[in-house]
């Protein structure tokens, strides 16, 4: 059954949150959080959020999916979280990268410096490169712009691979997304070179991904 067809058949949605609120036990509620994802409706925000505390993987894998799918509408409810609830926090770090809101830019900036799990530091670092800015204006944009370069610089400093993998992914999409100001730019290519210079801390993976988004982004 297609996406499009499920939401169609979907049960109200207060019949899906209740199902979520009662579940007592770990398949029940993934079941319920795929069920209340599927049908796409922003009221079900608040819940999918709450479920990204419930440690339950699983569970929190669909809510992120469901969150990603309702885009800037789920943006207000993640950025509710109890900042204390690292878990939580942790998970909507996935959802606000794939959402690509630039309402989610403090808190992105703040997990790739900060947070102690490199997936999460991961998923911020191509989060800050993905904001979609096409719909500021010029000053707001370049504003953003120069926080999440800032952050991603910094982070080619990570200590581990997989971040630094990242951020290159980071850095290459920030450049693609609109047009850097001259000293922007050469601070990102100069980023990039960083990224691509052959040692034993610095795996060949990073090495030639540098290199490939050098290649993108030199004149033709």
């Amino acid at each position: 059954m297609s996406a499009a067809a499920m939401e169609m058949s979907c049960p109200p949605t207060a019949e899906l949150i209740a199902a979520v609120q009662r579940a007592d036990s770990s398949q029940g509620l993934l079941l319920a959080t795929q069920a209340l994802a599927a049908c796409a409706d922003p009221a079900a925000a608040s819940t999918l959020v709450e479920v990204l505390g419930f440690n339950n993987p699983g569970a929190a894998v669909a809510a992120v999916d469901g969150l990603i799918h309702l885009g800037p509408g789920a943006v207000d409810a993640l950025l509710q979280l109890d900042p204390e609830n690292y878990g939580a926090r942790a998970w909507a770090v996935r959802a606000l990268a794939g959402i690509g809101d630039v309402r989610g830019l403090e808190l992105l900036v703040d997990a790739l410096g900060t947070d102690v799990a490199a997936s999460v530091r991961r998923a911020a670092a191509k989060g800050l490169g993905a904001l979609r800015l096409g719909d500021l204006e010029p000053a707001r944009q370049a504003a953003i712009q120069a926080r999440c370069l800032d952050a991603l610089l910094a982070a080619t400093a990570d200590g581990e691979w997989v971040v630094r993998y990242a951020v290159v992914v980071g850095l290459e999409g920030l450049a693609k997304a609109s047009p850097l100001e001259p000293a922007a730019q050469g601070a990102l290519k100069a980023g990039l070179q960083r990224l691509q210079v052959v040692s034993a801390e610095n795996p060949t993976v990073v090495q030639l991904r540098a290199q490939l988004a050098l290649d993108h982004l030199s004149p033709p």
